[in-house]
């Protein structure tokens, strides 16, 4: 049994057999992953897509009945007037572009600050202004619909800021020392126990998870939903994630373990998923070589570069639709443009 003994937040947990090849199998897909060159095309295509889904899923398993199709439409055309269904899966594709955003600029530390930002992004417009991006400061219960009755009492109000700090802090001390996907299934589980908020916590606790796992080296962040996983069995996700009776008879009860192995089943899950996607979208029309395509390569291949002019040569193509051509290869990470004005040329992009 493993514990922390320089915390006061203390989770017990076992590393099974299957737990540690859970591990291993993550870390082959995501070298597989993070090694393979893809087309920039690809790749904004698929991060578009990963976040249509992860907007749907995560929504969906808090009850937002909008379909995948919906959400869709709703995050490419983004009307102006908003019904609450339709402001969650904007809200929370929001807060995930903000979340990439920054993982492109610097090194996240996730902090108390930034749990507080993360619930203030996907319930804005959606609760009184004065519960979003704060604390809880009143008790909460959660209900089973399906037996109408109570089935947890989470920590009192009193208490919630001091075992976040002390889960954070438990993040913050064994990163490096403790597996990532161990420090953020940990995270995940004790979050959604401790529930901080008033509303948001399911939403809140899957980005801030998915950010753990993206700062700790996951580079396929992007591309990725494992909330897709839960939201396809959601009494399964719930089962897993909460617990039941009163915090404080059950706090020194946790047992990780079984979480822990269903939290790394649904990133292999995802993983093989976006494996499979991104195979299949390199031989999209869109990433598809074009026999004219392949003659500037050619050129390029035998001379060392290509100029318009050059191009112009064995070609019959305009010239705006030769500059389409080359730009495109440019997007597809295959070319790069050197040089400027008449003194520009291209030549294979640099691995």
């Amino acid at each position: 049994m493993i514990k922390d003994k320089y915390s006061e937040f203390r989770p017990k947990y076992t590393i099974t057999a299957k737990l540690l090849e859970n591990i291993k199998r993550i870390t082959e897909l995501v070298t597989q992953l993070n090694c393979r060159p893809l087309p920039r095309v690809v790749l904004m295509a698929m991060e578009r897509e990963a976040r249509e889904l992860s907007s749907h899923s995560s929504t969906s398993i808090e009850g937002n009945p909008l379909p995948l199709t919906e959400v869709k439409r709703i995050l490419k055309h983004r009307p102006e007037n908003l019904r609450d269904t339709e402001r969650e899966v904007v809200n929370y594709n929001k807060a995930l572009e903000s979340l990439n955003r920054l993982l492109r600029k610097k090194d996240i530390i996730l902090d108390l600050k930034m749990v507080l930002d993360i619930q203030k992004q996907v319930t804005i417009g959606l609760i009184e202004k004065t519960r979003c991006g704060r604390l809880r400061n009143e008790p909460v219960f959660i209900n089973d619909p399906g037996v109408g009755k109570t089935i947890y009492w989470p920590p009192d109000q009193k208490d919630v800021k001091a075992l976040l700090d002390g889960l954070l802090a438990f993040i913050k001390r064994n990163h490096g020392k403790i597996d990532p996907l161990i420090l953020a299934g940990i995270f995940h589980k004790q979050f959604v126990i401790i529930h901080p908020f008033m509303d948001g916590n399911g939403r809140t606790g899957r980005l801030a998870t998915k950010l753990l796992l993206a700062s700790m080296g996951l580079d396929t962040f992007n591309l990725f939903s494992f909330e897709n996983y839960y939201n396809r069995n959601v009494g399964r996700y719930f089962e897993k994630v909460g617990v039941r009776n009163n915090y404080y008879d059950i706090k020194d009860k946790v047992d990780f373990t079984d979480w822990l192995e269903y939290f790394t089943d649904g990133i292999i899950d995802e993983l093989l998923r976006v494996s499979k996607e991104l195979q299949s979208a390199a031989l999209t029309p869109k990433t598809t070589l074009r026999p004219y395509d392949k003659q500037i390569i050619d050129h390029i291949r035998k001379h060392g570069y290509i100029t318009d002019r050059e191009y112009s040569g064995f070609s019959k193509r305009a010239k705006a639709t030769r500059n389409k051509d080359l730009n495109r290869l440019i997007d597809l990470q295959l070319i790069e443009k050197k040089g400027k004005g008449k003194a520009t040329y291209y030549k294979l992009k640099e691995k």
